[in-house]
């Protein structure tokens, strides 16, 4: 299989593999809604999803909201389908970039926030997987409660809290990235055929910021919060995101899956 189809391959079984441990131990709902809540939402929070309770109306989505996922989308659709054309042939890793971010605003920031609005107006408990990361004051804000939170989920149900009880926050917390960043390297780093630990490098390195963060120097510093919480999570999490998305893949990967869906 080429690269792309390689890398679409691993994230749909590691996803299946997640999505399956949440749903083994989650309560007992009406076969349509597993069904639902298997192939149907992203979120990995199943006994939200599966709750037979209706919805607060307070907490479905209103018409603003529907217009901000849908201009998300739109969004995404111009980036990967209008902007990366605008990019020159000899820049590929420039045209890799603005794909990529079109493509996570397409799914993760679009789609995803739409399939949220959905759910919700029909009175199912599926809150938006992305919670406004850009405001964000720390890394732990950032982490814990607003980017991804179907990831923050799992870590947090299946390797934070069963490893904090029993070796420490520290541990569970280290756990936490380290797998972040040994899946990242599964579906970035294998497909692309190179640069082999620099996801999970990454990974380890927003564990190191947290840390600091809430370190003794952290807290007089005021990193946790504020416009020095902020500028402080915007350096560890956009400063080496380039080790993140390495060039082997953007150039292996993402260029040629851009080139497969016409978006050049």
């Amino acid at each position: 299989m080429p690269p792309w189809a390689v890398m679409w391959a691993l994230a749909t079984g590691v996803y299946a593999a997640c999505k399956w441990l949440t749903w083994r131990r989650a309560p007992g709902a009406p076969a349509r809604r597993q069904a639902a809540y298997l192939l149907a939402w992203p979120g990995m929070d199943a006994p939200a999803f599966l709750d037979p309770r209706p919805l607060a109306p307070d907490r479905r989505p209103t018409p603003g909201e529907w217009v901000f996922a849908a201009a998300k989308f739109a969004l995404g659709v111009g980036l990967t389908w209008g902007i990366v054309r605008l990019v020159p042939a000899d820049r590929p890793l420039a045209r890799g970039w603005v794909g990529m971010v079109g493509l996570i605003f397409l799914l993760h920031f679009g789609s995803f926030h739409l399939l949220s609005c959905a759910w919700r107006a029909a009175g199912v408990d599926a809150k938006p997987l992305m919670n406004w990361p850009v405001l964000a004051d720390s890394l732990s804000e950032l982490w814990g409660r607003r980017w991804n939170t179907a990831f923050r989920d799992l870590t947090y149900r299946f390797l934070f809290r069963p490893l904090s009880a029993r070796l420490g926050p520290r541990a569970g917390l280290a756990a936490g990235f380290l797998f972040s960043g040994v899946v990242h390297d599964l579906v970035i780093s294998a497909p692309a055929g190179g640069g082999y630990g620099w996801p999970t490098l990454y990974f380890v390195g927003q564990g190191l910021g947290l840390l600091a963060e809430r370190s003794k120097v952290g807290t007089r510093l005021g990193l946790g919060a504020g416009w020095r919480g902020r500028a402080f999570a915007a350096l560890v999490v956009i400063g080496p995101v380039y080790g993140l998305f390495h060039p082997p893949f953007v150039l292996g990967v993402v260029v040629p899956f851009l080139s497969v869906i016409g978006a050049y």
